[in-house]
């Protein structure tokens, strides 16, 4: 960012606290940072899509606050600004010991304005939510609603917590609700995550592009081609998804967008370019899950070694996420069950099931059971994932196909064949759809 941007977001003292253009919201909702009154007064937000070209960035913004709260500890508006800038420098970057120092932050705001602060509060949904604490975030965002009912940003939020909870009804409500107050990129963004949920694959695959032909700043377009790219994949369309994901200039920082480009390329056989986008995502975010992605790709290309030291890789990015708080349950699940030992992925899992029972969360459980050879109980979870009645309405791949692997374990050849070509169908490429195991699963089937 420019000097002259820098000091143009200095906040000055003088100026005082009813400045529109104070950050509150540094914390991103698919990409976008928000810019909103200190004061959260509903109905007043500054922040419009398209209008934030000259935002700083969350660096700026926290040497800017921190410098503010140790002039004016008892100024709760910069506490808040100061606390979701953390959160959101965390997500850029990966750098997770900045989540417990939002936290900090966020309930000294609290703390010094304990009635009406909705700042605080959408403060920490978004901090929740990037743990993986939706029980928390459901919490938190629920009290920001009804402090300040005219406050969109605390919607959107609260779609992400419903959806981490598994609790769809909820976020299909919560939209609904939403696009009354609001319109734009951020909002047809988590309209998108709603109507795939429902099944409704075009309608998402629609709006995900409006959002992103709609964008004000190169980070939101960045933001929502990702997302496009994203749902492509999912569709089984991996070149619409590596064009999708290389669409913005702004990609080229963007660690979601690396993340995006090296799983469209390995489905097509261009392992070589995936290994460097992978790698490429790596270097400017460590994220276990990418670092998972990896180390199965090089298991498929016959790098053992290099497998394995990736996989303790993951493991590493674990501990330092459980370190400040990060759930990554559905990471460790999944290694444990593939590439450790299921047993323990199972104990993970369950706990999991136990704090957030979302579909997600069901199939990784189903699964780790179908690895530990308890395919009874698995197949209960798996079909969750497709039972209408609990919300089980997405179409995915990889839940079909291991829905349709553990009713061929148990001798069910009728839905066992079912499901497994409802997979083809849905996605050949999904790695998570297998041939004979391994990264040859990415591969489309003959």
């Amino acid at each position: 960012m420019s000097v002259a941007n820098e000091k143009r977001w200095a906040w000055p003292p003088s100026r005082g606290r009813g400045v529109v253009g104070a950050v509150v919201g540094c914390f991103v909702l698919g990409g976008v940072l928000m810019v909103v009154p200190p004061d959260g007064g509903a109905g007043r937000e500054a922040r419009v899509e398209g209008v934030v070209a000259a935002a700083p960035g969350p660096e700026a913004v926290v040497r800017d606050r921190e410098a503010r709260v140790r002039a004016r500890p008892g100024d709760h508006a910069s506490w808040a600004v100061l606390g979701t800038a953390y959160v959101e420098r965390a997500r850029r970057t990966g750098a997770v010991a900045d989540y417990p120092k939002a936290e900090r932050a966020l309930r000294t705001s609290l703390r010094l304005r304990p009635h009406g602060n909705a700042d605080a509060l959408d403060g920490l949904t978004a901090l929740a939510g990037a743990r993986r604490d939706f029980r928390a975030a459901k919490r938190w965002g629920e009290e920001a609603v009804r402090v300040a009912p005219g406050r969109w940003t605390s919607y959107a939020l609260l779609i992400d917590a419903y959806h981490g909870l598994g609790r769809y009804e909820d976020a299909r409500w919560t939209l609904e609700k939403l696009m009354k107050l609001r319109s734009g990129p951020a909002v047809r963004a988590r309209a998108a995550r709603v109507y795939w949920d429902q099944g409704r694959r075009e309608d998402a695959a629609t709006v995900i592009a409006d959002a992103a032909a709609a964008a004000g700043t190169p980070a939101e377009r960045s933001a929502w081609w990702v997302r496009a790219g994203e749902l492509a994949w999912e569709r089984g369309e991996p070149r619409e998804s590596l064009r999708y994901c290389t669409a913005s200039p702004a990609a080229v920082a963007d660690p979601d967008a690396g993340a995006c480009r090296g799983r469209a390329l390995a489905a097509l056989g261009r392992t070589g370019e995936a290994v460097r986008a992978y790698r490429a995502a790596l270097s400017q975010r460590g994220s276990a899950q990418v670092a998972l992605e990896l180390g199965e790709l090089y298991e498929s290309m016959g790098r053992v070694e290099a497998a394995k030291e990736q996989y303790g890789v993951v493991r590493a990015l674990v501990r330092r996420s459980a370190s400040a708080g990060v759930n990554e349950a559905l990471v460790l699940g999944a290694l444990e069950a593939e590439h450790g030992d299921p047993d323990v992925a199972v104990r993970v899992l369950r706990a999991e099931w136990g704090r957030h029972p979302s579909l997600r969360v069901a199939d990784a459980l189903g699964w780790a059971l179908h690895r530990a050879g308890e395919d009874g109980e698995a197949l209960s979870y798996a079909r969750r994932t497709t039972d209408k009645a609990r919300g089980g309405e997405v179409r995915s791949a990889a839940y079909a196909y291991h829905q349709g692997e553990i009713e061929q374990a148990l001798g069910l050849a009728g839905p066992a064949r079912r499901h497994l070509e409802e997979a083809r169908r849905i996605n050949p490429f999904d790695w998570r759809v297998r041939v004979s195991g391994g990264w040859s699963r990415s591969s489309p089937r003959p």
